[in-house]
This record gives C-alpha cells, sequence and structure tokens, in this order.
C-alpha cells in the first residue's frame, strides 16, 4: 500500500536557506499511487446497505496478503470474504510515452552532479564580502572602504544556485473497481466517479509540491451475474480506468547523486605568473639586495 512520505514546505524550505533541507518531497512511483489513492479516500463515497447509509471502504489491492488481513480485518465476514459494498485501486500499467511529455521536456543540459533545473538562488554574503574587502585593501588598504562608484554595480557577487534533475513524465493507468451486491449501491457509487472533471475527464491531482494530471476514460465497463439463475450470491462490478500524467524526478533509493545540487559562479579568474621570464625582483627578500631578482 503506498505509503505517506514526510511533508515539506517548498516556501519555508527555500526561505530558512538550509541546504539539508529538500524544497518538496521527491516524486516517485509510489507517491503517484498514494496521490490517486488518497484522492478517491477524500471522495468520500457513501452507499446504502442494510445497516443505513454508510461509508464504502478504499483498498489498496495489490497489498501484500498479510498486511490486507491485519489491517482490512473488519471488512471481512466469518468466512474471509470482503463484505460489500467495496472500492478496490490498483495499478495496472505504467507508459513512457513521448507523445504524452508534459509541460517540460526535451534534453536539458545536465552538470556532473546530476542537476539539471535551477530551482532556487542566493546570495552567498561572507564569500562576497570577502571579494569586496580584499578590493577595499588593495585599493585603500583599509578593509569595509567603499571601492563602488556611484551608479555601478558590484560584479563579484557569489551566488548560490540549486539544481534538480530534470522530470521524467509517465503515463500510469489505474484500475477502479466498485463492488457491490445491490443495482442501488452501483449506481450511488459511480454517479461520483463520472461527475469528476464536470463535462471534461480531467482533474489535478496535488501531492507534496507536485501537481499530478488524472484523466477518467470514457468507457465505465460494467459486470454481473444477474443472469445466472444458480445459488451463489449476486455481484455487481464497474471498473473505472483512470490515467495518471505523473513525473519522476530522480532514481529514487538508487540515485548516487544528490537530490538537489547546489553550486556557485565564478566572479574571478586568476592565472599565476611567471616571475622568471618577466625578470621581478624578489620582493619578500629583506636580507638580499633590492636588485635581486628571479633569474639570479
Amino acid at each position: 500500500m503506498p505509503v505517506k512520505p514526510k511533508d515539506y514546505s517548498f516556501t519555508e524550505a527555500v526561505d530558512s536557506y538550509r541546504i539539508d533541507e529538500e524544497p518538496f518531497q521527491p516524486s516517485t512511483l509510489e507517491n503517484i499511487d498514494t496521490t490517486l489513492f488518497e484522492f478517491i479516500e477524500a471522495m468520500k463515497i457513501f452507499a446504502t446497505t442494510n445497516k443505513g447509509w454508510k461509508p464504502v471502504p478504499t483498498i489498496w489491492v495489490s497489498a501484500e496478503r498479510a498486511y490486507q488481513i491485519k489491517h482490512n480485518r473488519d471488512l471481512r465476514n466469518g468466512e474471509g470474504f470482503f463484505t460489500l459494498p467495496v472500492i478496490t485501486v490498483e495499478r495496472i500499467s505504467v507508459n513512457k510515452d513521448l507523445n504524452r511529455k508534459g509541460s517540460f521536456y526535451g534534453n536539458s543540459h545536465t552538470n556532473d552532479r546530476g542537476g539539471s533545473i535551477v530551482i532556487a538562488r542566493r546570495i552567498n554574503q561572507d564569500k562576497t564580502q570577502n571579494f569586496a574587502n580584499a578590493d577595499s585593501y588593495r585599493l585603500n588598504k583599509q578593509e569595509n572602504f567603499p571601492t563602488i562608484a556611484p551608479g555601478k554595480k558590484n560584479t563579484k557577487i557569489i551566488y548560490q544556485t540549486a539544481t534538480m534533475p530534470q522530470p521524467v513524465y509517465v503515463d500510469i493507468a489505474y484500475s477502479i473497481t466498485l463492488r457491490a451486491e445491490y443495482q442501488q449501491q452501483i449506481n450511488e457509487m459511480v454517479e461520483p466517479f463520472i461527475t469528476i472533471g464536470k463535462h471534461i475527464n480531467y482533474f489535478p491531482l496535488y501531492y507534496g509540491g507536485h501537481t499530478f494530471e488524472g484523466f477518467v476514460q470514457q468507457d465505465f465497463s460494467i459486470e454481473n451475474n444477474v443472469s445466472n439463475l444458480q445459488e451463489e450470491e449476486r455481484k455487481y462490478e464497474t471498473k473505472v480506468d483512470i490515467k495518471v500524467l505523473g513525473h519522476i524526478v530522480g532514481e529514487g533509493k538508487n540515485q548516487d547523486t544528490p537530490k538537489i545540487v547546489w553550486k556557485e559562479n565564478i566572479v574571478d579568474v586568476k592565472i599565476g605568473r611567471e616571475r622568471s621570464v618577466f625578470d621581478d625582483p624578489i620582493e619578500w627578500e629583506h636580507n638580499l639586495q633590492k636588485d635581486h631578482k628571479f633569474r639570479e
């Protein structure tokens, strides 16, 4: 069953200027599963039962059997079968379709540490101050002395830039199965899915600073055993297919590079001068004569 990871605030993480914090949750297949599962749970679908107007439980069917037996014990009868009605959610396919590539696509530049997209930038106050003090001392023999002429800008500013890996879009298909014993229950359960998105089939999904796009498919397949006049119990099933256009950021736990890469810009380039070629004097040798040079 999808597990909800720790929640992060993008604004708080960026404004706090802490490098050890992540400005948003990583986007993985498990997070996308959790997003859709919680969306269906938040729909709060009810149905009429022999005990009145009751909420319909939502179950992630791909969870381990031991987990289902332990956590869904109250939903089973004495023989171990689920008490209907019930809603089950299952991921049935993952497709990397180039025709559904999302809003950000293309082969962007990736630096040596895996960063590709700039998400934040800030000024490194300490290093910028060091450059300003060095120029001030070199020109005026005094630190913290103004060296920038009025109307001009300081060109030696150190910026720290945060980059993240490029998102890879995937088209994920889910099958939501509505199971009930009566036609009335199926009608009450399927109507909220029909009205998602009003006259269109699109609805957004928000989770952990990410936005995914959900699309309800047009076919609501209906299955039942009403025509079978045998002694087995009557069952009604309606399958609702939902496709989610999500994105994967990074490689999850298998990623060997940082999730957020911080780098600094270059403001000054220093090239060591060959003093012997230019016949410079040795300035720090006080015991020697003033005309003592590197060539000698």
